[in-house]
């Protein structure tokens, strides 16, 4: 039952990101254009997401809502293969569940959000622009979460972090950082080009970065 829990707590939260972080995209028609305030408010966005979720399914599941972040938590063995098998299904449900209803509101024209590969052909740089993006994202992730002292801000500073990446990521890709997220919009709005790389390229990331902070973390006495 306390497995289920943490499953069903992945769940909700990227269910919650998907509706209201890429809904918000969808909706404000985010371009990659800095004058457009609907770039600003998309990563603002996905950052208050983050933040409303840490505070209120972390102390369930840790609130990881990103295979990434679960990818890294399992390098840094702090959760077990069988809870990341759990944590990855539930977080792919989840984000397509958020498609689903975004599609309902929005309708099918809709791209909900859905990542896309930079300029339409530089996968090279989508590429590499994401395993930056997750690797700073994860790096922060590990350490604001190492230490008890941190818990009361680690929310704050997760979603603020995930706030900055998107404001640098949103010209190359729409900022994924998180396959989940990529995934359900993509395959409810037909827009699966690229979706590898916005697959892929966020699990690299977050494993290089639980592979740094590794050697960079202070040994326990």
């Amino acid at each position: 039952m306390k497995s289920f829990k943490k499953y069903l707590a992945e769940f909700i939260g990227t269910f919650v990101l998907v509706v209201f972080a890429c809904g918000t995209a969808a909706v404000v028609g985010c371009a990659t254009d800095v004058a457009n305030s609907a770039y600003l408010l998309t990563a603002l966005a996905f950052g208050l997401v983050i933040v409303a979720m840490a505070y209120s399914i972390g102390n369930v599941s840790g609130c990881h809502i990103n295979p990434a972040v679960s990818i890294a938590m399992l390098i840094s063995k702090k959760m077990t293969v069988v809870d990341f098998i759990g944590y990855v299904v539930a977080q792919f449900a989840g984000a397509t569940a958020g498609a689903g209803v975004l599609r309902a509101i929005l309708g099918a024209e809709s791209s909900l959000g859905a990542n896309g590969i930079y300029h339409g052909t530089q996968t090279g740089v989508s590429f590499i622009v994401e395993v930056i993006l997750t690797f700073v994202f994860v790096l922060a992730i590990l350490g604001v979460t190492s230490k008890k002292e941190f818990s009361n801000v680690a929310g704050l500073v997760i979603g603020f972090t995930l706030t900055l990446v998107h404001i640098f990521g949103i010209h190359f890709t729409g900022t994924s950082v998180n396959p989940a997220r990529s995934f359900g919009p993509a395959i409810l709005s037909g827009n699966t080009a690229g979706l590898w790389v916005f697959i892929l390229a966020p699990l690299v990331g977050g494993a290089l970065a639980a592979l740094c902070y590794k050697f960079l973390a202070p040994e326990e006495k």
